[in-house]
């Protein structure tokens, strides 16, 4: 059921010259899928020369040839959804219809950027004097690196490799090596839609070696990065050297703001329901919950019957409501963050501690009067733990939803428009739901502020992430 690992440079499949490789690990079971190969420092020079002739040739073609391309592999992915989700969730965890939405939402995303290709618009200012033609025109950057996590193995990669292409750029993806097989056979769609050779490569290895080399490169004009906000900002640096334009999306900690005006027990379900989704590692995850003193015992012994509720279990199981953590790491992580909350006077309403020794499972768990001194507070935990505290007034919970240093996504729920319009106004983040989690969609810009990155995937803004914009007076 799962991929044949290789990487793909210059049109073709390969296994790399190094030799060299590392094991891809089922998180449910600790069992070895495959072994994934590593590039040599020979096949990333193949793979630039590859990017270079693919971006040459992509350029050239018209943006209908390259819609027809694209939507070609949009369909292709469509019919192999399943299949793709199988391969999903063996590598990363996440229940199987999880995994299913996420495939057919990078279809969607591929679709959404064939179409909005074809209409990277110029325009034509007037001149001042007669006889001039003052023209705005844009361009494809070039040759793009971009460097993925391992939460969203097929929706990560597309938002990337679509944006490049339906912009006429060409692609080097380096998606991670503990979820690789997803991007493979992302790649495999594309080229069987007829991608001419080199737009697309992907390339696998050790992460600092890879990036260090591409960022680098002459060649390389564009840097896209998903993930920690540490390794975002030493990605910077190595760009700030060759002056290459980036977008970074990074890290987050979401607030969700609880006002005393709602239906408690839908809200919680809402909450819920996004708090656990792929065990909490979802970079826009509902991390810190703020509730209105009135209503805070109400909503803490509903969100608390709910985690309590869900099933555990192997992601391929189709009654299993949360699958595991993607890898050891993040195990420790929790017991890191719960400990530490507990130590500091937080009370473990549910979960808190690991249901088995085999598989990288953590319950959902709930803590119920978190200080502001423990590290969840202001620390991403990425996981499926939840700080749930009380709150008296609007200004006192902007100020603490405002108080950290990320800028990703915000959440608020209340029935009053003119506190609906107010708290949006008020709160720092790049995006805000207000009644609803709703922030990420192939048409609407995904990113953030602060520490939390900056640049935008999706909507006409990603787009523009990979165009030049070109001026030209004609007299």
């Amino acid at each position: 059921m799962y991929a044949i690992l290789e990487m793909l440079i210059d049109g073709k499949f390969t296994r790399g010259s190094s030799g060299k490789g590392e094991p891809v690990i089922n998180p449910a079971t600790e069992q070895t899928l495959a072994e994934l190969p590593h590039a040599a420092q020979s096949d990333l020079e193949a793979a630039v020369a590859a990017a270079e002739k693919g971006f040459n040739a992509w350029k050239a073609m018209s943006a209908y040839d390259r819609y027809r391309i694209l939507r070609k592999g949009a369909d292709i992915l469509r019919s192999r959804a399943d299949a793709i989700a199988t391969i999903l969730t063996l590598e990363q965890g996440k229940i199987i219809a999880e995994a299913k939405i996420e495939v057919v939402t990078s279809a969607d995303i591929l679709d959404w950027y064939a179409e909005e290709g074809r209409r990277a618009y110029g325009r034509i200012i007037p001149g001042r004097m007669p006889g001039v033609r003052q023209m705005v025109i844009k361009e494809p950057v070039g040759i793009v690196a971009a460097f993925t996590p391992w939460n969203f193995p097929a929706l990560t990669p597309m938002r990337k490799i679509a944006g490049a292409l339906a912009a006429g750029c060409s692609i080097i993806l380096k998606p991670s090596e503990e979820t690789p097989g997803t991007a493979v056979e992302v790649a495999r769609c594309l080229q069987e839609a007829g991608l001419p050779e080199g737009v697309l490569n992907v390339v696998f290895g050790v992460p600092a070696e890879i990036s260090s080399y591409l960022i680098a490169h002459p060649k390389v004009r564009k840097i896209s990065f998903t993930g920690s906000t540490a390794v975002g900002k030493q990605l910077m640096k190595l760009a700030a050297e060759g002056m290459k334009r980036t977008t970074m999306e990074l890290g987050g900690h979401a607030p969700v703001i609880v006002f005393d005006d709602v239906d408690i027990a839908s809200v919680a379900k809402i909450a819920a329901g996004g708090k656990y989704r792929n065990a909490g590692q979802v970079c826009i995850s509902p991390t810190r919950f703020f509730v209105h003193e009135t209503k805070y015992k109400q909503f803490v012994d509903a969100f608390t019957e709910i985690a309590a509720g869900l099933k555990l279990g192997d992601g391929l199981d189709p009654s299993s409501q949360m699958g595991p953590m993607a890898n050891a790491r993040r195990l420790e992580a929790m017991d890191m963050f719960v400990s530490d909350a507990k130590a500091k006077g937080a009370v473990i309403k549910t979960g808190g501690e690991r249901p088995a020794n085999q598989g990288f499972f953590y319950k959902p768990t709930v803590l119920a009067d978190v200080p502001a001194e423990a590290r969840i507070m202001t620390e991403e935990p990425f996981g499926p733990l939840a700080p749930i505290v009380p709150f008296k007034s609007f200004d006192e919970v902007v100020e603490r939803a405002n108080g950290v240093a990320y800028g990703l996504a915000a959440y608020a729920f209340t029935n009053d428009e003119k506190r609906a319009t107010a708290i949006a106004d008020a709160l720092q983040w790049g995006m805000v739901g207000v009644n609803s989690l709703a922030v990420s969609t192939p048409e609407t810009p995904f990113g953030g502020i602060k520490d939390s990155g900056h640049g935008s995937e999706g909507g006409i803004e990603g787009l523009e992430a990979y165009l030049n914009i070109k001026f030209v007076s004609q007299a």
